[in-house]
């Protein structure tokens, strides 16, 4: 086994270089920006479905109401989408570009919108119509985002605009130099609907929902969630954050399966679709990546090593919300040999397992998209309409993920237990990289003249809520004027101006170089942390906060 560990090692690599693709991480970061109208309007259609099924009924205008909610925020995520994808691959390019060359990011996103309109809605006497304005348009807004900023790029680069005088104002001069970039961009897509319409006589979003939908059902079959979610883990096992590798090309089948399950239910059908966002959240990644939820309690009840023990303590919080960085880097499970297996088995099994209860057992599908933090066992029963029969569902997950993963712990645990023996008492894996700061903490603190700001980043704003927590519960003890803030990468681009330092966590460690050149322009200090190191320095708030002082003294 670990000698398979050390192969995949040498191809870390490649890996981080997929997961860092500016493409695939336009799309993740788009999804992201929007993240807040999906979670606003699911909350409505939750407040509209759940009372039926306690017997209460809605009077039909107040229902009626809840559902336009739902039709005017997640009814047209392909459009918003079209917008975010599209500026967050322009801030990317604008990384790239040479000094002087910069994509008005604005100006973009309202070029994406207008390309999406062309290849996914038809206009009929007068009023827009389609089905294409929400999921099913997504493909259509990928394919506007990464055609106009393109465009933009190629026309900045060779400096096609118009130029006016310098006497001109430079808002009214950069409007000018948008003209020629932004309807390119739009003749592009109009021209693409043009010729879609004319042979195939459907808008572009549905030529791409014909073609793909053969793919999309191989990735709903067994076999096709069974290889998802065993590279989301793989990913996650060799240190590259797995979900930002696999999902970003799942999205349309993802967020497009759930709101076709929430119109099989309007209609009196059964949702049978099983590849869902939260599926992958509560079933797939139950607890997080490799469907860790139950491990810490395997480790808290059925461990004896003194290291199995304390980790389990120590992550069963984080990792009933999602957050299993903890127990990922503490245990480590990470790179170790010992869980290589489990890791990867427990999601197939329970991905395979929530298969069978929706297409045999007549469980519905995901109906929502829930926060990916909320407790997967809940999120399971929200997610279904708690049918009875999801109550079974999500307590056999437990049994099939504990006979699992125990027999592995407990192999794991024995050799701990014999390292404890022979050398007294060996300390958690994370404490050996504990921060032991260079200069005196008197010295640091005297060093601090005004206020500093932090900003952690993770991928999803969970593990960086745990070192910003602890950074404040520091300053607060030391005196000293120091704030924190916890965010997600790629949601950071329009606040990181404000902040003196950022922190990356382990799972984004891979964008250093590219977040550097931003941190660089603006004169902010950036600093990326390793695993082990960065579990301590949120268990130890005095000793997060020193470490931040050193590194602006570096």
């Amino acid at each position: 086994m670990n000698s398979i560990i050390k192969h995949i090692e040498k191809h870390q690599e490649l890996f981080q270089r997929i997961s860092a693709n500016m493409y695939l991480t336009a799309i993740k970061d788009g999804f992201l920006t929007a993240m807040p109208v999906i979670l606003f309007s699911s909350l409505f259609i939750l407040c509209a479905a759940i009372p039926p099924l306690v017997g209460i009924k809605l009077p039909e205008g107040f229902e009626t109401w809840l559902w336009k909610i739902y039709d005017y925020s997640m009814g047209i995520i392909g459009l918003l989408v079209a917008g975010t994808t599209a500026r967050c691959l322009s801030g990317s390019m604008n990384r790239k570009l040479p000094a002087g060359k910069v994509i008005n990011e604005v100006s973009v996103m309202l070029a994406a919108i207008c390309g999406f309109l062309l290849l996914s809605v038809t206009k009929t006497d007068g009023a827009f119509v389609g089905n294409y304005f929400g999921t099913k348009g997504i493909l259509a807004s990928f394919v506007s985002a990464f055609i106009t900023v393109n465009v933009y790029k190629f026309c900045v680069m060779r400096d096609i605009t118009i130029k006016m005088p310098k006497e001109v104002p430079g808002s009214i001069s950069q409007n000018f130099r948008d003209v020629f970039p932004f309807s390119f961009s739009v003749l592009a897509a109009a021209l693409i609907d043009l010729l879609v319409r004319h042979f195939l006589a459907v808008p572009f979003a549905e030529v791409f929902s014909k073609v793909l939908s053969p793919i999309f059902q191989g990735a709903e079959s067994y076999l096709g969630l069974s290889i998802i979610w065993f590279l989301v883990p793989f990913f996650w096992f060799v240190g590259v954050h797995g979900p930002s590798v696999v999902k970003p090309g799942l999205a349309v089948a993802l967020y497009g399966n759930t709101e076709a399950n929430l119109q099989l239910l309007r209609e009196g059908h059964h949702p049978y679709h099983a590849l869902t966002e939260n599926f992958g959240n509560f079933v797939g990644e139950l607890g997080g990546t490799g469907a860790t939820f139950i491990v810490p309690i395997i480790f808290i009840l059925f461990m004896h090593s003194k290291q199995l023990k304390a980790v389990g303590k120590a992550s069963i919080i984080p990792v009933m919300f999602a957050v299993n960085e903890p127990l990922l880097f503490a245990a480590p499970i990470v790179l170790n040999p010992y869980f290589f297996i489990p890791f990867c088995l427990a999601p197939i099994a329970n991905v395979i397992l929530g298969k069978f209860f929706i297409s045999t057992l007549g469980m519905n599908g995901y109906l929502h998209v829930l926060p990916w933090a909320t407790p997967g066992p809940i999120g399971n029963l929200m997610s279904t309409h708690f049918q009875p029969i999801s109550f079974v569902f999500t307590a056999l997950l437990l049994v099939v993920d504990f006979m699992i993963y125990y027999p592995f712990c407990k192999a794991y645990d024995k050799v701990l237990l014999n390292q404890e023996s022979e050398t007294v008492s060996e300390q958690l894996q994370t404490d050996e990289t504990a921060y032991v700061p260079e200069r005196s903490e008197s010295e640091l603190f005297k060093s601090i003249d005004k206020e500093i700001k932090v900003l952690v980043l993770c991928a999803g704003a969970g593990t960086s809520a745990m070192l910003a927590s602890a950074l404040k519960e520091g300053a607060d003890e030391c005196g000293i004027p120091l704030s924190s803030s916890a965010g997600a990468y790629g949601s950071h681009y329009e606040v990181m101006k404000y902040y003196d330092i950022i922190v990356l966590a382990p799972q984004v460690k891979t964008y250093y170089s590219d977040i550097k050149k931003d941190t660089d322009a603006l004169g902010i200090k950036l600093i990326a942390t390793e695993g082990a190191q960065y579990i301590s320095l949120t268990r130890d708030p005095k000793g997060a906060v020193e470490f931040i002082l050193s590194q602006l003294d570096d």
